[in-house]
């Protein structure tokens, strides 16, 4: 999907469509207040109309913004100033003041995101859920699915979309994986590319090493400094000296990758390993001093666990908590329980406990939850059942340290 969450906000916005806009950080007292304030309108009467009519000029700004938040997406117009996904908003303040600023909506991403994967599978049965945006689809039994090398059905499948959601997204049509992966990067947004065996030297191995999914900043910085920037120039390296630099297991996928070599199937069934919710903080967190704040963020995180899992169908019995410091150290501490749950109260307890064998000396940048050891609702009633009667602190503890 092309800028997902910028794109359904765009929706729901149609008038800063063109203009630069960010979404990211955490939800601001503006924001809930904004139509409000603009229109006198109390926020269980607003309406799709009601928001379509806000001025532009009463949107927030990233101009001034303070804190730690991060983008989550920006608009293409925004794009054009270097203003990206996973860029510190104050940094992207410097570079685009003018931008506006909205905060992240996962409820109304995920409405979406399920609605347009409902299209394709109508379409295309065979798909691979790879998140929230994105998704790979084997066409190869769909009747008329190979004509014009895919594109037939790659514009029957933007079109369905756009139709029903108003959202566009960019196709790419490739033997696998991979290279269908690098290829939907080609000519967005709303745009179709088709990468065949034969176009590989012309299409993919003049791109940089990092086009590659799966090479990181840090593998690149080692390809450059064996003078490897380019794909074509990994291709042209010897897979012996592929696994003497980088290790067999990564040797052996360098070369493959470069070679636009991946037999990985598209796999219509996925099962989660863990589910978590983190935050970043605005300002560092003391334990103690602002152990009242804390305990509201941790309760939240640990709710909002307990709903994905429940929205999901899994239970788990892992539960654990994660910690970055304000000198950047990161510090994970896990408890098993005997039993699967997806309740937020026995959530919250467990998590507490882990948290006791945490050391809490410094001040908190980033809190983190986690529920591991998933199993899918149906194969874990007998724990489900213990939940309302088991607890997993003594009498008289509850875990809680905040």
């Amino acid at each position: 999907m092309d800028a997902f969450y910028a794109s359904v906000e765009l929706l729901r916005y149609p008038q800063l469509k063109g203009l630069p806009v960010v979404i990211g950080g955490g939800r601001r007292h503006e924001d809930d207040l904004l139509a409000r304030l603009t229109l006198e309108q109390p926020e269980q009467e607003w309406t799709s109309d009601t928001l379509r009519r806000i001025p532009v000029e009463f949107f927030p700004r990233l101009q001034g913004y303070a804190g730690r938040g991060v983008i989550t997406t920006a608009t293409y117009a925004a794009r054009q100033f270097g203003v990206g996904s996973a860029m510190g908003l104050m940094k992207a303040a410097k570079l685009c003041p003018q931008a506006i600023l909205l905060p992240v909506d996962f409820a109304q991403y995920r409405h979406y995101s399920q609605r347009f994967k409902s299209i394709i599978t109508d379409i295309a049965p065979v798909m691979e859920n790879r998140g929230v945006d994105e998704v790979y689809i084997d066409f190869t039994d769909v009747p008329g699915g190979q004509r014009e090398g895919g594109r037939v059905l790659a514009r029957l499948i933007q079109k369905a979309i756009f139709d029903d959601t108003g959202l566009t997204c960019s196709v790419g049509v490739a033997p696998n994986k991979l290279l269908a992966k690098m290829a939907s990067e080609f000519n967005k947004p709303n745009g179709i590319a088709i990468v065949r065996e034969e176009d590989l030297q012309d299409m993919v191995w003049p791109l940089a090493c990092r086009k590659i999914n799966g090479i990181g900043p840090k593998a690149d910085e080692k390809l450059k400094r064996h003078g490897i920037e380019t794909i074509g120039q990994l291709a042209a390296k010897d897979l012996q000296w592929l696994i003497d630099t980088f290790g067999q297991r990564t040797g052996a996928w360098l070369y493959a990758a470069s070679h636009g070599q991946d037999d990985r199937p598209v796999e219509t069934e996925s099962e989660p390993v863990s589910m978590s919710r983190e935050t970043t903080f605005d300002r560092d967190l003391h334990a103690v001093r602002d152990r009242e704040e804390l305990g509201r963020i941790f309760t939240r995180l640990c709710e909002q666990v307990a709903a994905d899992l429940q929205r999901k169908g899994y239970v788990g019995k892992t539960i654990g908590i994660k910690l970055r410091f304000d000198d950047f150290k990161i510090v994970t501490r896990d408890l098993s329980i005997d039993h699967h749950t997806a309740n937020a109260q026995e959530i919250r307890r467990t998590a507490g406990l882990a948290l006791k064998r945490a050391p809490l000396d410094k001040r908190l940048r980033l809190l983190g939850v986690r529920v591991g050891s998933l199993q899918k609702q149906g194969v874990a009633l007998d724990g489900i059942a213990q939940v309302a009667t088991k607890s997993v602190a003594n009498e008289g503890e509850t875990g809680q340290l905040f």
